[in-house]
């Protein structure tokens, strides 16, 4: 119910052509409740959004103390796509050396974190990687001819 003598902004003006010309009519989403109406509201909610959407990965959020501890836990799915035993050791090596500076100065939840055991992970890396094949054999050397035969 419009009164006669009310004063229509510019804009409130496109909106009305608008909905007269039928711009409004078919969009996605039309006659569906909003989402996440009657819910608390959430600060974050934009951000929760984008990761869902975008599929991100959601382990660099996690604490230091967290995010080492689900890297030791992923620690063989890591090492199984190495090649050498050298990358594997400087992989163990590393997350070491980032776990000695997290028990130097802790910070978030607590976690039980120590080192770990770098021989029993190479040990697990050789045992779940295909023995190698067998080298061929060396070819059969040839007869030798005697000098008088030439």
């Amino acid at each position: 119910m419009t009164r006669p003598n009310r004063f229509e902004s510019a804009i409130e003006a496109q909106i009305r052509q608008a909905q007269e010309r039928g711009d409004f009519d078919g969009l996605p989403g039309q006659g569906k409740p909003i989402p996440g109406a009657g819910q608390p509201d959430d600060e974050l909610w934009w951000v929760k959004g984008l990761i869902k959407r975008e599929g991100l990965e959601t382990s660099p959020l996690l604490p230091t103390s967290l995010r080492l501890r689900k890297e030791v836990e992923d620690l063989p799915a890591t090492v199984s796509g190495l090649r050498t035993e050298a990358a594997v050791r400087a992989a163990v090596a590393d997350l070491n050396q980032r776990i000695a500076a997290w028990v130097r100065t802790p910070s978030g939840p607590a976690v039980r974190l120590g080192p770990v055991d770098v021989e029993a992970v190479v040990a697990a890396w050789r045992a779940a990687r295909p023995a190698p094949p067998d080298p061929p054999a060396p070819p059969a050397p040839a007869p030798r001819r005697r000098w008088w035969r030439r």
